[in-house]
């Protein structure tokens, strides 16, 4: 049983940073791979980036690189994504997720919060 719940999205203007969070809370949730997804309007929901809570990371090479960055706080449970240099095609509802096996898809993860809206004006 694990719960997630997002943070941290709003409307922002290109070029400017943002940080969002996930509070994780359940049994074991230190056994799980969490990850950031992000789905725009009509698009498929894609993998931002994972990691474990001991540190591993894992980026969706797809997307420019250096741009987004997770991180965790194992005290707090919660997982970080920051957003740099904000682009308007970075719009999407951005979710956490959390798996109990890796997987870059979004069909591996078994536990999803709510998702946070993040939108990029130009």
């Amino acid at each position: 049983q694990v719960q997630l719940v997002e943070s941290g999205g709003g409307l922002v203007q290109a070029g400017e940073s943002l940080r969002l969070s996930c509070a994780a809370s359940g049994r074991t949730i230190s056994r799980y791979i969490m990850a950031w997804f992000r789905q725009a309007a009509g698009k498929d929901r894609e993998l931002v980036a994972a990691m474990t809570w001991n540190g591993i990371r894992r980026y969706n090479a797809d997307l420019e690189k250096g741009r987004f960055t997770i991180s965790n706080n194992v005290a707090q449970n919660t997982v970080s994504l920051q957003i740099d240099s904000l682009k308007p095609e970075d719009t999407a509802v951005y979710y956490c997720a959390a798996a109990s096996r890796a997987s870059d898809y979004a069909s591996g993860y078994e536990y999803w919060g709510q998702g946070t809206q993040v939108t990029v004006s130009s």
